[in-house]
């Protein structure tokens, strides 16, 4: 069955004619985080900032917030906004989200730029999700604000922490834990390292991911021999606001080549 889609909060910059690039959050954020990025490339680019269903202003469904069904909303919106194809950005499970709106939904995506996804999950990290899983459907957004307070380099910018922190505690007990779900054991889910490859081989647009992880760059550039695939060392997992300038200048290069 396939999620009716909703009708997200989003915001548009830039002009109609220019190259639209789509900039999407990841779990338990909020389109507020592509602000920086947004005001910098509105100049050359439309740029559709989405808060993602159960997140930020958009509409909280009791049930179904997934990156699938996430997937599906997105598709409706650049239907809407009557941008053509997209340059999708994807963030953590944002990745996920602009992946499967590629997969599916081909007409909507001219190509994707992934950061630091959320796929490919392997080792210690697959062995703890059921552990988590049932942490974040006990605790939701308080244990989801403890998971991710962790998820900073020392160099990240004064109150980067304490700013994604507070919007993931605003973000709804069952969203957190129906996400997760969504990104690793639903039927159908793409986290783990297997389910990854089958759905990086689905996708048939020209993509750039950018890891902090060097082993997880290797296995992507096996994984999606197509793909271009970097890798940022002391990095935190919020790549794009601990690096802006650079993930800025990746954007433009990249959208500017595809």
């Amino acid at each position: 069955m396939v999620t009716a889609a909703i009708d997200l909060f989003h915001t548009v910059d830039g002009s109609r004619e220019a190259p639209t690039l789509l900039l999407v959050h990841g779990w338990g954020g909020d389109g507020r985080q592509w602000s920086w990025h947004a005001e910098e490339l509105r100049e050359t680019f439309r740029v559709v900032v989405p808060d993602l269903r159960g997140h930020g202003r958009s509409p909280v469904p009791d049930q179904d917030n997934t990156p699938a069904a996430m997937a599906n909303d997105l598709a409706a919106l650049i239907t809407h906004l009557g941008t053509g194809p997209v340059v999708a950005v994807g963030h953590s499970m944002g990745v996920q989200v602009v992946n499967l709106l590629a997969i599916g939904h081909p007409e909507s995506v001219r190509s994707v730029v992934a950061l630091d996804p959320a796929h490919g999950a392997h080792g210690a990290e697959l062995d703890d999700i059921p552990r988590r899983l049932a942490a974040f459907r006990e605790n939701g957004a308080r244990e989801a604000a403890a998971f991710i307070s962790g998820a900073f380099s020392a160099q990240a910018s004064p109150g980067l922490r304490t700013a994604h922190i507070r919007t993931m505690l605003g973000t709804p007990d069952h969203v957190i834990a129906q996400a997760y779900a969504g990104m690793y054991t639903d039927p159908g889910a793409v986290g783990i390292r297997p389910r990854s490859e089958e759905y990086l081989r689905l996708r048939t647009q020209p993509a750039l991911t950018v890891w902090t992880s060097s082993e997880a760059a290797a296995w992507e550039r096996t994984a999606a021999p197509g793909s271009r695939v970097e890798h940022w060392p002391a990095t935190g997992h919020y790549v794009h606001e601990e690096r802006p300038e650079n993930t800025i200048g990746l954007i433009r290069e990249w959208a500017d080549r595809d």
